[in-house]
């Protein structure tokens, strides 16, 4: 394409959806230190390929992570991982945003270490003022220790959705109207870490970490932000209803969504709370919400 023409279509997206910038067509190879800055532990994270790739390294010592520089109240947020090869048992590789109050917001990814040979185990948990307790966990449908595969959450005042390699496999939808707390108010930080979870992580804490295999590593690249940043008492998105995340597309998933979101139910999914009676005797309202999904 003619750069004229190239510069032409640009123009015509942006009038036509009316937002600041285009959602995303694949993931983002942005350097680690534009967005994020290490937590602790800094000798446990090594860099390669000037900063756009890192590692995080796990040993009986000690751990480590990583967290935004920014806060953002809604956007959409992507990370490529490729995770501990192996024998994993016991280790948590998490991604995932939190705000800062005790009664605070959390969207979690968190994956579960396993014994060689066996899957690993997603596990996404969503807290709302504090509550949290909703955890859904899938096998993946690929071997996320062999290669990077792009973890994704689209966040606005309508849903939450959780993706892997664009296909999303969770969504949380706005249930105000049923009571339910949804974060709208609290902005969020963005947080990655690795870390020794074998009282819990693997098989409710029977398998336990193999330090003859340590370190144990976990890699990323493509740091991929486009959320609205705010310091962490904003109560409003000063773009809120401008960007590309936040018009009426995003607002729900398609029709193809759907289908790829019930595939995942269908054939990947071992355990989601709203099905758990001997935990919730109640059924939470937007479960009942959900069953018509």
């Amino acid at each position: 394409m003619a750069p004229s023409l190239w510069i032409l279509s640009l123009v015509v997206l942006f009038m036509v959806t009316g937002t600041e910038s285009a959602a995303p067509r694949r993931p983002v190879d942005v350097p680690f230190g534009r967005n994020y800055a290490p937590t602790w532990a800094f000798d446990h994270i090594k860099y390669f390929n000037g900063g756009s790739e890192i590692q995080l390294h796990l040993d009986k010592y000690t751990g480590t992570g990583f967290q935004s520089k920014g806060s953002y109240l809604f956007g959409h947020f992507s990370m490529q991982i490729k995770l501990v090869p192996g024998d994993s048992a016991g280790t948590v590789t998490a991604f995932y945003l939190s705000s800062q109050n005790a009664e605070h917001d959390e969207i979690d990814f968190e994956f579960l270490g396993n014994r060689t040979g066996q899957p690993y185990i997603l596990q996404t948990n969503i807290y709302t003022g504090g509550k949290g307790d909703r955890e859904q966990r899938i096998y993946l449908w690929f071997d996320p220790t062999k290669g990077f595969h792009s973890y994704s959450v689209l966040w606005n005042l309508y849903q939450i959705v959780f993706f892997v390699d664009d296909i999303p496999i969770r969504i949380f939808k706005n249930c105000k109207d049923m009571g339910v707390r949804f974060p709208f108010n609290q902005p969020m930080k963005i947080y990655s870490s690795l870390w020794n979870a074998d009282d819990w992580a693997t098989r409710g804490g029977l398998e336990k970490t193999d330090w003859s295999k340590a370190p144990f590593v976990a890699s990323y690249k493509s740091f991929h932000i486009d959320g609205c940043e705010a310091s962490v008492q904003a109560r409003l998105c000063a773009t809120q209803g401008k960007r590309w995340w936040d018009q009426r597309e995003f607002q729900d998933l398609d029709a193809y969504q759907y289908r790829r979101l019930q595939w995942v139910r269908q054939k990947y999914t071992i355990y989601n709370y709203c099905s758990d009676r001997a935990r919730y005797p109640t059924m939470s309202p937007e479960c009942r919400r959900d069953r018509d999904i």
